[in-house]
């Protein structure tokens, strides 16, 4: 995307098709001249006014409400105007064409958000919460965007910020202007100072985590030997018929992908073949792409029989387990061995035991599932977090390390990791962004936002 900053963009801001109303947006320095020429009178700020819209050669396009918003006092912080149509594609097509044919160009993808941030109205975090408010597959999802647009992320970073800025000022106020070369003596009290600081980052990664869980959700493969009720955990953790099951082994060949909502996590739950060695050839493909959706998934469930020694199906999830991913047994069929649901640690690894039958021992494995997302509980902190986020949080932590191990003997090294901390926390926010990480942002947003 080109940041261009100094024209009038347009663009439908409502989908594409029939309906109430359509909203068209226009954004720039010819946005008042715009509204003008389209109905023949200069907007009133901020007052809805019903005007009838006409092209330039007059003829009658439709009858819309007009909304002007005088920059900076606009969500863009440009001039901006708002035509409410009415709905369907033709109408908003016509009123888009006149306000191109007046000035405007087209507005890429997420430029009405991407210019907000430009003219700082809102930080980086703020706009990529409405990305994900806009994409947000949960209500917890979604009030976890809204505080982040609300800037809950954006305040604990500052306050972060804020506490690395008093360091740094200390530190390299002695290191340019030394007392006659004495030893830096406030060095114990810098260095407790990171530590506080180190664990104020490892706390907002813990909240960075559940939102990226709300916002990505998890990637759970479902593996095992066959008939051992692969498939009927996947229809009961689906609430309905998505896999066919039945005694003969085998039944499942390809990977059967399902997109599930597990109290507010969204998990994509993946249905493989049973693993095992066959001559079929169909079957022994199946196996082949059983073994890719295992090694890609964010988390392995070995389905095996509760009746069976647990020490087998330990032995053969390990063997199976080749993802960085964790790995859970879900002892199955407790209906049949006679066992109450339960969750149990053996050997490192967490054993479910449930029925997939009856249903028994599901709440568990849910739970479970919600942990292994980082994601135990919705709290009043959560925010929406990506990638990108994590990554600055461990280089940020990373470089506080550096730089309370370097106190006491190379104070020049520990200033320059306080640096390098505090550039990494401007990434979050934006104060420190490349032009292209901005163009990659937002090429994510839809047009018209």
């Amino acid at each position: 995307m080109a940041l261009r900053r100094d024209d009038t963009i347009a663009a439908l801001a409502t989908p594409p098709g029939i309906g109430a109303i359509a909203v068209i947006r226009v954004s720039g320095p010819k946005a008042a001249e715009i509204a003008r020429g389209l109905t023949g009178q200069p907007p009133r700020p901020r007052l809805a006014d019903l005007r009838t819209l006409r092209d330039a050669r007059g003829a009658v396009l439709d009858r819309a409400l007009v909304l002007f918003f005088p920059g900076p006092g606009s969500f863009t912080g440009e001039d901006a105007v708002e035509l409410h149509c009415h709905g369907g594609r033709v109408v908003a097509d016509v009123v888009l064409a006149a306000a191109f044919a007046l000035g405007a160009r087209p507005a890429e993808a997420g430029e009405f958000t991407l210019r907000a941030f430009l003219n700082e109205k809102i930080d980086l975090l703020q706009a990529e919460a409405i990305a994900d408010l806009i994409a947000s597959g949960s209500a917890q999802a979604a009030r976890a965007a809204v505080r982040s647009l609300d800037g809950e992320f954006s305040a604990a970073v500052g306050e972060i910020q804020h506490a690395l800025t008093n360091l740094r000022v200390r530190i390299e106020a002695w290191l340019d202007f030394p007392d006659e070369e004495l030893p830096f003596d406030a060095a114990p009290e810098c260095a407790a100072e990171i530590g506080a600081l180190v664990a104020k980052v490892d706390a907002l990664g813990a909240r960075a985590r559940s939102g990226r869980a709300l916002r990505d959700g998890l990637s759970v493969a479902i593996a095992g030997p066959p008939n051992a009720g692969k498939s009927s955990l996947l229809n009961r953790l689906a609430g309905y018929d998505a896999a066919i099951v039945t005694e003969i082994p085998g039944t499942t060949r390809d990977p059967l992908r399902e997109h599930l909502t597990l109290d507010g996590l969204p998990v994509t739950v993946v249905d493989t073949a049973g693993l095992r060695d066959t001559n079929d050839p169909v079957e022994r493909e199946g196996v082949r792409r059983a073994r890719l959706e295992v090694a890609r998934a964010d988390l392995l469930l070995w389905v095996a029989d509760a009746r069976e020694p647990l020490a087998t199906a330990l032995a053969a999830a390990r063997a199976a387990h080749a993802g960085e991913g964790p790995l859970t047994v879900v002892a199955n069929k407790i209906d049949l061995a006679g066992v109450e649901p339960h969750v149990r640690d053996e050997q490192g690894t967490r054993v479910v035991h449930v029925s997939a039958l009856t249903g028994a021992g599901i709440d568990l494995l849910a739970a479970h599932i919600k942990d292994a997302a980082g994601l135990t509980s919705e709290t009043a902190g959560t925010f929406t977090a990506r990638r990108r986020h994590l990554e600055a949080l461990l280089r940020t932590r990373a470089e506080l390390g550096a730089a309370r191990a370097f106190m006491t003997d190379a104070l020049e090294l520990a200033a320059e990791h306080l640096r390098n901390a505090q550039s990494s926390l401007s990434e979050l926010t934006g104060e420190l962004t490349s032009d292209d990480l901005l163009g990659e942002i937002f090429a994510t947003f839809c047009i018209g936002k």
